[in-house]
């Protein structure tokens, strides 16, 4: 299977849904889709191709210190980075008002957050911007997503739900910050694209092959172990994929993918 292409025709629904947002400031626009979807990549050409501002949700992860402190008060599974409620919204808030008030010769610091290290990278070692972009595109695997209906949460998911979910107190949570302020920050955007998987299954294949590809091997040759660590890792985002994928999304656009990736139709 081979890595995320762009194909032509998203990037110029890109530019399009740029063009379409109100007057007056920087359009905001998120891309989203599942783990390996090839969201970031296309939210990356566009930024390119469009004089944009690129930032990944995964670029505001809270600090390590923050997920520990919500390990310890809400529930132990938010120590794992990723899911709804381990993000500093807030902090994603102000940086769209900086870039959307930034005159030609400003700059403004990008957060980026280091996965080997589990923690947000010091202030010193965050990337510029320069100027005032025609857009801010937020690339993230979750924005839009529909909060369920209590009674669905009632049972576990998958077998990580089971095991250590067993009230149901994470799930809960989780859904509780989809309707409150991930829902509340997604309706003050200007549009949302979705790149649609077509089904939970390729998943953990996309995942496979963006390992494979930052340890520089065909996905072929990626260890069985580590393909067992993914197993288990994309287990935090199944709830919340899976809901997405069976319509449970608000999206202006959606762009149906094939599971090599390939964009099919557009629905808006």
């Amino acid at each position: 299977m081979s890595g995320p292409r762009i194909a032509p025709d998203l990037l110029a629904l890109v530019g399009r849904l740029i063009e379409a947002a109100p007057d007056g400031r920087p359009a905001r626009i998120a891309i989203v889709g599942a783990q390996g979807s090839g969201k970031t990549t296309l939210a990356r050409a566009a930024a390119h191709a469009f004089g944009a501002a690129q930032i990944s949700i995964d670029d505001v992860y809270l600090t390590r210190d923050e997920r520990e402190a919500m390990a310890r008060d809400v529930h132990p599974l938010f120590l794992m980075r990723g899911p709804p409620g381990t993000h500093d919204l807030g902090m994603l808030e102000v940086l769209m008002d900086q870039l959307s008030a930034a005159g030609p010769d400003d700059t403004t610091w990008l957060p980026d957050f280091d996965k080997r290290g589990d923690d947000r990278l010091p202030k010193d070692r965050w990337r510029p911007f320069r100027g005032r972009p025609s857009a801010i595109l937020i690339d993230a695997w979750c924005l839009g997503v529909l909060p369920e209906d209590p009674a669905a949460l009632d049972r576990p998911g998958n077998a990580l739900e089971q095991a250590r979910d067993v009230d149901g107190r994470w799930r809960a949570a989780i859904n509780e910050f989809v309707a409150g302020p991930y829902r509340a920050f997604a309706d003050n955007l200007d549009a949302i694209l979705f790149l649609q998987a077509p089904s939970f299954d390729v998943v953990l294949d996309w995942r496979c092959q963006q390992e494979a590809d930052l340890l520089g091997l065909d996905p072929a040759d990626l260890p069985a172990e580590e393909r067992t660590r993914l197993a288990d890792f994309i287990q935090y985002f199944e709830r919340v994929t899976r809901r997405m994928l069976a319509s449970g999304i608000t999206a202006d656009v959606t762009v149906k993918l094939d599971r090599n990736r390939v964009p099919g139709p557009i629905s808006a």
